[in-house]
Formats: C-alpha cells, structure tokens, sequence
C-alpha cells in the first residue's frame, strides 16, 4: 500500500540527516520527491535512489531563488527541514553573523518556503506543511541560545499557521526531535568532528529515520485528521539537559 501515490513532496534540507531519511520514507510511501538543498552532488547522489525524485539546488534564505523554484511547482507535502546551528557562546560573546546565518536558515526559510507552496495549497483545498522543529523550542539550554531562539520562533510559525489556514483544508505539523545523531553538531562546531561526537557519546540517539517516521505518519492521516505536534525524545533524554549515558 502506498499512501502518497501521486502525491509530489518537497523536502528542504535533503542532501543529508533527517532530510534525507524523509525523503525515503516519502518515496517509499509512493511520492514523487523535490529534493533542495544545497549541496548538488549529495542530492544527485540521493536522487539515484529515488525513483521519481527531482533535484533542486536551493538556499532557503534567498527568498526570490524559493519562489522561482518552488512556485511553478503543485506541492501536496512540504517538509521544511532545513536549519542549522552555529556556536554554543553566551548571547555577549556570540557572533553576530553566525545568528544571521541560524536566524536567516531557521526562521526566514521556513517562511520562504510556506509563501511559495501554501497558496496552491489553499486554491487546490488541501495539503500538508510540515516544520521540523525541535525540543530546542520547548525548553532552552545553556549555549542553546540563538538557536533555541530560533526554535521558538518555528513553534510560533506553527501556531499562527494553523489559524492562517483554518477552513482551508491545509493540516500544519510540527515535529520536534531530541537528540538525533546527524551532522548538526559537526556543523555547529564549524568541522570539530571529536567534539561533534561527544554530544552523542553514550547516548541511544533517535535515528533519522525515526524521525522521517513521524513525518510519515502525520501525513498519511486521514483527511479530516491533523496530527499538531509529534515531540520525539530519546528514551535516554529527559530533557534538553537531562540526559542518560552509558558509562
């Protein structure tokens, strides 16, 4: 059984992590699949195993590049995964274009992506936004500042979508991981794989694709049926700072 047969889905952030577990876990369910992101080599190498799939090379922070690439596109799931952490420095020694960066990826993306797939949505009467969140935008940590900020606000984009789109037949998810063990924190510490590492040393870490499940779910509902919010914890993880490891 394929749920999403002819359905065409867009997954941002798709040349890696929960991206790419995502656009599996879609392909499989039967959907024709817009990889973005930026990294062409890794969505092509992607694409290669997903029948149907489409690459597009696209930064979510170029709000004009989204709209050319998206619009002319009838998207019935976008999952808007992309994002990324930079730097864990207290507020008063952090690095103002990094928060750009987070703030730009995190937040404005998300926008970017919703303006140029929710209109058609709403014309055609149905379809599924899903934003990847985090616990991040449930509970701040030490160091978590700009990025938990960020989190936040991509809880707040959920809640004001759902009256945005009320009586439009569009259903608005947000998903909102633990510790999932991706290249996040590699590229939060700009390459530091030793110290990537340790933030998962010891922990039984939520897989991509346990997350890419969650999105699968949500959006093979049935119709009159909007799964709000999936939160997804570790076993092991209590909370943002609370944490299990094995010694």
């Amino acid at each position: 059984m394929r749920p999403l047969e002819n359905r065409l889905a867009l997954v941002t952030g798709a040349s890696s992590g929960i991206g790419a577990a995502t656009a599996r876990a879609l392909t499989a369910a039967g959907a024709r699949v817009l990889l973005a992101a930026r990294r062409r080599e890794r969505l092509e190498s992607l694409a290669r195993e997903l029948p149907g799939s489409q690459v597009v090379v696209l930064d979510v922070r170029d709000a004009t590049a989204v709209r050319a690439a998206l619009e002319p596109h009838a998207i019935d799931v976008a999952v808007a995964n992309a994002g990324l952490a930079l730097g864990t420095e207290p507020v008063q020694q952090g690095d103002p274009e990094d928060w750009s960066v987070v703030l730009d990826t995190n937040v404005k993306g998300v926008l970017h992506v919703v303006r140029a797939v929710a209109p058609k949505m709403v014309e055609r009467g149905r379809g599924d936004l899903v934003l990847l969140g985090s616990v991040a935008g449930r509970q701040v940590y030490p160091g978590g500042n700009v990025y938990c900020a960020s989190k936040f606000a991509v809880r707040a984009l959920y809640e004001g979508l759902r009256l945005d789109l009320a009586g439009k037949g569009v259903r608005v998810t947000t998903v909102d991981p633990g510790l999932v063990e991706t290249e996040f924190s590699e590229v939060r510490f700009k390459g530091d794989v030793e110290r990537a590492r340790r933030v998962y040393a010891g922990v039984r870490c939520l897989r991509t694709a346990d997350v890419a499940d969650a999105i699968l779910y949500a959006v093979t509902r049935p119709d009159h049926v909007n799964v709000g919010e999936i939160v997804l914890w570790p076993t092991d993880q209590a909370s943002t700072t609370i944490v299990k490891r094995a010694r």
